[in-house]
């Protein structure tokens, strides 16, 4: 036989004896959902806590720096350059806790492609500001109005017959 095929040669049939499979086949599936439906709905990337910690901060020695930078050109004394940048620094951490650094009043359009976190947490307060100026609730699901529908539609089709069974018994 000519590679299991069901020719003993291929001599004589009028084909190479080149065998391939047949893509074309298709097996049925076993589930007529590959994929959950649950993952379907759209997830809001959180941002890591830690990473926008760290950034806030090393701006904030950015800045330090460039102070220090300035005042070595000038020419100042080591240790009063050590007293402004410790001022500064103080300064700008105390500002970041209380929230009114500039980083954080640069909304989306201040922030570079590259700043993930950055981006994912001022989409987050994006989209809380837009819920509450149209006044969805927070516990909205979205094609909940649909789910409902359906929910009432069954309901009534699942009255009528249960009457219609009444009906049929009281005759």
């Amino acid at each position: 036989m000519s590679s299991n095929v069901g020719l003993s040669t291929p001599r004589g049939s009028g084909t190479s004896g080149y065998v391939q499979r047949n893509l074309s086949n298709l097996r049925p599936r076993e589930q007529f959902a590959p994929y959950p439906t649950s993952e379907l709905k759209h997830r809001q990337r959180q941002p890591n806590a830690e990473i926008l910690e760290h950034d806030r901060l090393r701006q904030i020695e950015v800045i330090v720096f460039e102070l220090r930078d300035k005042l070595e050109d000038e020419g100042v004394e080591e240790e009063e350059i050590e007293l402004q940048t410790e001022a500064l620094r103080r300064k700008l951490l105390k500002e970041g806790e209380e929230g009114t650094t500039d980083g954080s009043a640069k909304g989306r359009k201040g922030l570079k492609v590259h700043q993930v976190h950055d981006l994912a947490k001022a989409k987050i307060e994006e989209s809380e500001r837009l819920r509450r100026a149209l006044g969805i609730r927070e516990d909205y699901e979205e094609g909940g109005h649909w789910k409902k529908a359906e929910d009432r539609l069954r309901d009534g089709v699942e009255r009528k017959g249960s009457e219609a069974e009444v009906k049929r018994e009281r005759y």
